[in-house]
């Protein structure tokens, strides 16, 4: 029987599709909430700024004494908190951030002073009335939305959270990533491995991508090529919320790895896709006593698990973490060598881009199985089934390896 495999964007729907958010919460402080994301919307609670305030040293005025000769009858230093006082004839000298009592409108800046001696100001005849001065609330006001349910914190919502004096933040639960390998001929870095044996290098990649990526993975080992071994061993990893296996789900006679999740009650969502490289890739949900446990079998070369690491599973991931962020931010370039593609299926090249220009890596000639050329690489081109490759000054959509994420999809496809 032909085995029949999904299209490609129908893979990346379906994944996203069967993917649940996480209804697991937790509060955290800000000095710890950096890449976590927030579980409802948060509001603000202190007007910023919280008082009328200067943004310039300088003469706080009125507006209609602009032409005039004021004398100043007092400084006001940040910190300071100045009753409204002023006469006829009368300014306030005051310092950037230095609340600005109610009688004045105005700030003008030292330097924009015509002249300034014995404690008078000459103001100039034109002055624009509430220059230089930053009212209370007008960057946002008590009860307008500061940040959505859904969005990631970075270092400048941080410094907003501070601003609140909001310190403790409810996020949703880091989830709990489990990543195993599969077959005999896998090494660890540090065992003697002769010419007949590899080293595991797959999962200690997919872990640091995850890392680079916001996401705590524990490594769980490699699992046998025994059907009864990998039944007890999937069986142990259920109460993860996402497992990742590289290699054991092709059609050879010793790739276990599948039947031992579909024993283990595994709903498959698709099992392979329309493109090269990356086709055996298969992904599924598997319950649990709270929710369910998102399942992604990758391939075992890996050339091919880092890629569809990119292009499925980190989206699917951050829906699954709550984020709103999930779709790729693609980017538009030009290419600057031509390479060829073959038709019949999506193809995935790689490349790099630097100021607006995409070069293929090694003019598209290598295998899914090494290695080296993932660190020459910064970004990947997605072509659809009906292209035979790329011409020097086209325009091509790029995908980068280290690119945010967008709420709304847009074509991956060149």
């Amino acid at each position: 029987m032909v085995k029949t495999f999904l299209d490609f964007d129908k893979a990346v729907s379906k994944s996203l599709e069967v993917a649940e958010v996480t209804t697991l919460t937790e509060i955290v402080n800000i000095e710890k909430s950096l890449n976590r994301v927030i579980s409802q919307d948060i509001l603000c609670v202190k007007n910023l700024p919280s008082f009328n305030n200067s943004a310039m040293d300088g003469f706080a005025i009125k507006a209609k004494d602009a032409g005039k000769i004021l004398k100043v009858k007092t400084t006001i230093f940040a910190g300071d908190n100045i009753e409204a006082s002023l006469e006829e004839g009368e300014c306030y000298k005051i310092m950037t951030g230095a609340k600005v009592p109610d009688d004045v409108d105005t700030i003008v800046p030292i330097e924009d002073i015509v002249l300034y001696e014995n404690d008078e100001i000459t103001l100039k005849e034109e002055i624009k009335k509430g220059a230089c001065l930053r009212l209370k609330g007008e960057e946002t006001a008590t009860n307008d939305l500061l940040f959505k349910k859904g969005e990631v914190i970075n270092s400048s919502k941080v410094a907003v959270l501070a601003s609140q004096g909001l310190t403790m933040i409810r996020v949703y639960k880091k989830l709990s990533i489990a990543v195993v390998s599969t077959g005999n001929e896998l090494k660890e870095p540090w065992e003697e491995a002769n010419e007949d044996e590899i080293y595991n290098c797959n999962s200690y990649a997919l872990i640091s991508l995850l890392s680079e990526k916001g996401f705590d993975a524990t490594y769980m080992g490699v699992v046998p090529d025994s059907l009864e071994k990998s039944v007890k061993f999937v069986s142990s990893l259920k109460n993860y919320d996402v497992i990742i296996t590289t290699g054991g789900i092709s059609m050879g006679d010793a790739d276990f790895v599948g039947q031992a999740f579909i024993e283990n009650g595994l709903e498959i969502a698709f099992h392979g896709v329309n493109v090269k490289p990356g086709r055996p890739i298969m992904m599924g949900t598997m319950q649990k006593n709270l929710g369910q446990t998102f399942v992604m079998c990758l391939p075992g070369n890996p050339l091919t698990a880092m890629v569809n690491m990119h292009l499925f599973a980190i989206p699917v991931l951050n829906k699954i973490q709550g984020s709103n962020y999930i779709f790729h931010d693609i980017t538009t370039v030009q290419n600057m060598q031509e390479f060829k593609t073959k038709t019949g299926r999506v193809n995935v090249v790689l490349g790099s881009c630097q100021k607006g220009e995409f070069e293929v890596t090694r003019k598209n000639k290598y295998g899914s199985g090494m290695i080296t050329v993932l660190d020459i690489s910064n970004s990947i081109v997605v072509t659809n089934e009906g292209r035979a490759g790329i011409e020097v000054g086209d325009s091509v959509k790029v995908i980068k390896f280290n690119c945010s994420y967008l709420k709304e999809q847009t074509s991956i496809f060149n």
